[in-house]
């Protein structure tokens, strides 16, 4: 699953074959957590309320650029929440 962000431990990823609704994967220590890209909404898994909210900050920072890399399938690295 390439990887294409990395933040305070906090690592996303994305397969480019998956099923719709299109949503990225979020790890963090032992949690893991699947979020859906256009509402941020966790589809599968659980985060600590923490995390689950810096992940949503970055999210809608990057909203538009994860969309697209959902949509044309072309790999590129997503600048981390600074």
């Amino acid at each position: 699953m390439p990887e294409i962000s990395r933040f305070l431990g906090i690592i996303i990823t994305m397969y480019f074959d998956e099923h719709n609704p299109p949503h990225f994967h979020v790890r963090y220590n032992e949690y893991r957590a699947s979020m859906e890209i256009k509402t941020l909404n966790i589809l599968r898994g659980e985060l600590p309320a923490k995390v689950r909210g810096l992940v949503e900050e970055w999210g809608e920072l990057h909203s538009d650029e994860l969309l697209q890399i959902w949509e044309t399938g072309e790999f590129r690295k997503v600048a981390p929440l600074v």
